[in-house]
C-alpha cells in the first residue's frame, strides 16, 4: 500500500479518516483485514476507531484498554478492536484467544500494536497518528508495514 498522509483539525475529522479507510477495505470485499493504530496517549486513536466502526454500522466504539478486546457485530463483517497497552508480552495476548481472532472473518483494529510487534501480521495496514502544529491538529499516516 502506498503511504498516504492526512492532516485533521478535530476529533470529527480524525473519525472521518478512520471511516474512509474502513470503507476502502469494505469496497475490496475483504472478509479479513488487519489494521494497526499507533500514536502517543491522547492523540486520537480511539476517535479514529470510532470512525472505522461507523463504516461497519457500529456505534459506541471505545478503547478496550481494560478488556483488551471488544468484539462488535458489524455490517457486513465484525470488528475486533484490540488494545495492547496493558499486555506484558505475547503470552498474555495468546491466552485471550488471539489466534482464534486471526483466523476468523472480520476486520481487526489494534491500538498500541508497537508494544507487541511480533504479533502483527506482515500484511497489516499501519496507521500512525501524531500531533500537529496546534493542540487539535493531527497528522495521520496510513501505509503498509514499516
Amino acid at each position: 500500500m502506498t503511504e498516504r498522509q492526512f492532516k485533521t483539525a478535530s476529533a470529527e475529522e480524525t473519525e472521518a479518516v478512520g471511516e474512509m479507510l474502513a470503507r476502502e477495505l469494505l469496497a475490496k470485499n475483504l472478509r479479513h483485514g488487519f489494521v494497526t493504530l499507533d500514536g502517543e496517549m491522547g492523540v486520537g486513536k480511539t476517535a479514529f476507531a470510532r470512525g472505522f466502526g461507523r463504516a461497519l454500522d457500529i456505534s459506541g466504539v471505545k478503547s478496550p484498554t481494560y478488556t483488551v478486546v471488544s468484539e462488535h457485530k458489524g455490517n457486513p463483517i465484525p470488528l475486533f478492536h484490540f488494545d495492547f497497552y496493558r499486555l506484558g508480552d505475547e503470552d498474555d495476548l495468546f491466552t485471550i484467544g488471539y489466534d482464534d481472532y486471526l483466523a476468523r472473518e472480520g476486520l481487526i483494529l489494534v491500538e498500541w500494536s508497537e508494544r507487541l510487534p511480533a504479533a502483527i501480521p506482515a500484511d497489516a495496514i499501519r496507521v500512525r497518528i501524531a500531533r500537529g502544529e496546534n493542540d487539535t491538529d493531527r497528522i495521520i499516516t496510513i501505509g503498509g508495514t514499516e
